[in-house]
C-alpha cells in the first residue's frame, strides 16, 4: 500500500507516513460512529447549545478515530521512538471528562473511567520493551471492559465512548504494537 508523507503538525495523529486507505478508514470510523450515535440518541445533543454539542461531538470523534489511528504502524512507531511524546499524550487525555461535562452526564463515571485508563496506560507504558506489555495491557483493558458496563444508568452513548476511550488510551496507544521502541520512526514499515 502506497504511503504518503504526513505534514509535521499531524504526526501526533497519523505518524510520519500513512497510507491513504488507513487515513480514510480512521476518519470514516470516527465519523460514522459519531453520526450513528447522534442519529440513534437524539437526546445526546438535543437540549444543548450548539457550541457544547459541537465540541462534545468533536471530542467523541477524536476518541473514536484515535482508537483506529493508534493501531497503525506509523502512529505506533512514531510514539515508540518518542517516549516523552507518549507520556505527554497520555497525560493530556482527559477528553472523556470533557465529553461528560459538555453533555451534562454523570461526571463521576467519566472520572473513574479516566483515572483507571490513565493509571493503566502509565503502567503499560512502563512495560515498553518487555514481553509482558501486551498481556498486561490486555488484562487491564479486559478488566475495564468488564466493569464499565456494570455502571448503573450509564447512557448507551457514554458507555460506548467510555469503552472506546479505554481502548484508545490504555491499549491502542500505550502499547508498542510493532516492537519499535527504539530510534526507528516507522518510515520503513
Amino acid at each position: 500500500m502506497k504511503k504518503i508523507r504526513i505534514p509535521s503538525f499531524l504526526h501526533d495523529v497519523f505518524g510520519e507516513k500513512q497510507s491513504v486507505a488507513s487515513i480514510f478508514s480512521i476518519l470514516l470510523f470516527g465519523g460514522f460512529l459519531t453520526a450513528a450515535l447522534c442519529f440513534l440518541y437524539p437526546e445526546l445533543t438535543g437540549s444543548l447549545p450548539l457550541w457544547r454539542s459541537s465540541l462534545a461531538l468533536f471530542f467523541m470523534f477524536d476518541i473514536f478515530s484515535g482508537c483506529v489511528a493508534n493501531f497503525t504502524s506509523s502512529t505506533s512507531n512514531f510514539y515508540a521512538a518518542r517516549n516523552t511524546n507518549r507520556i505527554v499524550f497520555i497525560s493530556i487525555h482527559f477528553h472523556i471528562i470533557l465529553v461528560a461535562l459538555l453533555l451534562d452526564t454523570n461526571i463521576c463515571y467519566s472520572i473513574w473511567v479516566w483515572a483507571y485508563t490513565i493509571a493503566g496506560a502509565f503502567i503499560v507504558n512502563a512495560l515498553i520493551g518487555k514481553q509482558s506489555q501486551r498481556f498486561i495491557a490486555g488484562l487491564l483493558l479486559s478488566i475495564g471492559l468488564g466493569w464499565v458496563p456494570l455502571l448503573p444508568n450509564i447512557q448507551p452513548y457514554m458507555l460506548i465512548t467510555c469503552l472506546l476511550f479505554m481502548l484508545k488510551v490504555l491499549f491502542s496507544f500505550a502499547v508498542d504494537h510493532y516492537a519499535k521502541a527504539n530510534n526507528d520512526t516507522g518510515a520503513n514499515v
